[in-house]
C-alpha cells in the first residue's frame, strides 16, 4: 500500500470553513464510492486554521490519472468539486487549476 500527503487551502473565512467541516462530516454516498473504486483504501482531512491536510492510503490499482478521469466521467463528483470550491482556494504555488499539491516527504524517523 502506498501513501499520499496533499495539501490545500480553504477560504479563511469561519463560516465557509464550518460549512465545509459540516459537508465533511456527511459526504455524499456517491463521493465515498468513487473514492473507494480508485484504489483509495483510506483517506483522512486534517485542519489547522484554513490549511488543509490530507493523507491517501491507495491500492496497487490507484494512479492520479486514472482517479481524475473517473471524476471527470461522474457527474455528481462534478457536482460535489465545484460546491467544494466555493469553500477552497489554490496553495500560492499552485499550478493553474491545480486544487489538491501533492506533498514531499521530507523526514522518516523509521
Amino acid at each position: 500500500m502506498k501513501r499520499y500527503c496533499l495539501a490545500l487551502d480553504l477560504k479563511d473565512d469561519p463560516k465557509l470553513i464550518a460549512e465545509y467541516e459540516e459537508y465533511h462530516q456527511h459526504v455524499w454516498p456517491e463521493i465515498k464510492e468513487s473514492i473507494q473504486n480508485a484504489g483509495i483504501e483510506s483517506l483522512e482531512i486534517f485542519r489547522t486554521g484554513n490549511r488543509l491536510f490530507m493523507i491517501m492510503k491507495v491500492n496497487g490499482d490507484f494512479t492520479f490519472e486514472k482517479k481524475a478521469a473517473m471524476d471527470a466521467d461522474n457527474p455528481k463528483v462534478q457536482e460535489w468539486e465545484k460546491l467544494m470550491w466555493t469553500m477552497q482556494q489554490a496553495l500560492p504555488w499552485a499550478k493553474p487549476g491545480e486544487k489538491w499539491v501533492l506533498m514531499d516527504k521530507i523526514f522518516d524517523l523509521g
